[in-house]
Order: C-alpha cells, then structure tokens, then sequence
C-alpha cells in the first residue's frame, strides 16, 4: 500500500507579521513547525502501513526550508517526500494550494490513500483537502476518528459529523483527513536525523508540471484575495488584587462588573 501525507509548515508562533500589500504572513526569519494536524495524519499512515504493509511518503508546498518538515516525517518513519517550491506558488490560496498540491501528486506517481490533517494552525480554512481531492478526482472524507479496516478495495472508518458519528466506507484510492483525536504522534528519530540523506527529500518546481499555465498558480490562480489580514490584539492589562478571600472576592466582583462581564 502507497500512502502520500500532505504536510504543511506553519509559524511556530503567533508572533508574526502580515505584509501589507499582498495581505500574506511574513515567513522569512520565523521559527516554523510542521502543522499539528498533520502530525496525526502521519501517525495514522504509518500505523495502517505497519499493520497492511506497504509506504508512506509526503508532499509539502512552500519555500525552500520547507524541506524541514519533510525529514521530520521521515524521521518519523516515513521513507521520502518531495517539496513544491517556486516563487510562482506564493501568496496561493486554498484553492490555488490544492492545485499546485494534485499537479505535484501527478509527478511524484500514484497512491491508495492521500492523508490530511483536518486544518492548518495559520489558515483553518479546513478546504485544502475536499478541494485536492476534487482535482485529482479521488472520493474524499473529512474528520476521521478512526480507520476500523481495509478490504475488499475499500476504507472502513468512523467519522464525525458535528453531532453524530457515523460509520462510512470508502472505495480506494482515496483522500482522507484525519482529526485530532484519531492517535498520539509518535516522536522524531533521532538515530535516523543523524543518518539523513540528500536524496530523502525531492524539489519539484514549476518548471516539472506538466501544466505550465502561470494563471493557475499563487496569487494569479487564486479565486479569493485576502482583503485585510491581521495578528490578535494583544492584552497585556493585569490587576493584583490583595487582602482577605471576602476582600478579594468584592474586588474581583466589581471589576468584572466595570467590564460589563457580568
């Protein structure tokens, strides 16, 4: 069994800036992680490749340091992955993403299950995945407990659908996204950072598509344009409230009543 897990790198911290004019963050110089969500989605590739045999690998798209988080899924069992990268991808948005993402997928061959996380910490848009899926016209399924079996040409799984979780199957291949709640990750390899190879992770750029069309990608191919973005407000007002437990539950009682709270 092939397995592809689409992975993303995303700030490391919510201490970012927003470039004013194309309304995108500012990437360069921030610590970055790999994307939580996509944590479990490898934790369930590599579990189902363990019980059914077969490989995992991921795909990511972003600027060259993106390669990081590829080798933190190989130090994780995965065996290889390939980045999308080129400045003709920037500013791409989920809709853009999902077709850069499928025009790669088609060069890097051909998979049983592509695994997503439910959502990105930067965007939540939660659509990148139904929408890649849609591209490479595979069926797709989204918020995924967990994978109960696989036979017959089909994925037995548990999903939830707001207020109810149902029982569904879905015929191979196939896209699925994963929720938070299906595994706990398993940690990086150190022995296996230590003994990573060049050839582990693969570069693809526009010029390796097979649609070399501009108007599909980044910015030029997105349907949506951020008209304003911005990072939260930050609070960083405190109050010391002091004296005895009555005085102190009086004090907190009409500060919250000034704030209008209660």
């Amino acid at each position: 069994m092939n397995i592809l897990v689409c992975v993303k790198q995303v700030p490391g911290s919510n201490n970012v800036e927003v470039d004013p004019v194309t309304g995108v963050l500012k990437r360069n110089g921030v610590q970055s992680k790999i994307n939580p969500y996509d944590l479990y989605a490898i934790e369930t590739a590599l579990c189902l490749t363990e019980k059914y045999g077969g490989v995992v690998e991921s795909i990511t798209m972003g600027p060259p340091q993106a390669k990081a988080v590829i080798e933190e899924t190989v130090c994780m069992g995965a065996v290889g992955g390939t980045v999308l990268s080129d400045r003709k991808f920037a500013g791409a948005d989920v809709l853009a993403t999902a077709y850069t993402l499928s025009q790669g997928i088609r060069k890097c061959g051909k998979y049983d299950i592509i695994f997503c996380g439910k959502q990105t910490t930067d965007g939540d848009t939660a659509q990148v995945g139904a929408e890649l899926a849609e591209y490479l016209n595979i069926p797709n399924i989204s918020n995924v407990l967990s994978i109960d079996d696989i036979s017959d040409g089909k994925v037995y799984l548990t999903a939830s659908l707001d207020e109810k979780i149902v029982k569904q199957s879905v015929t191979l291949p196939c896209l699925i996204s994963v929720d938070g709640d299906i595994n706990t990750p398993r940690l990086p390899s150190y022995k296996v950072k230590k003994q990573l190879k060049d050839d582990a992770v693969k570069i693809l750029t526009f010029a390796d598509f097979d649609d070399v069309n501009r108007d599909n990608y980044g910015l030029m191919g997105s349907a949506t344009q951020v008209e304003r973005i911005f990072p939260p407000a930050k609070n960083d007002e405190k109050h010391n409230i002091e004296g005895d437990e009555l005085s102190q539950a009086e004090q907190l009682f009409e500060l919250l009543k000034a704030k209008k709270i209660i």
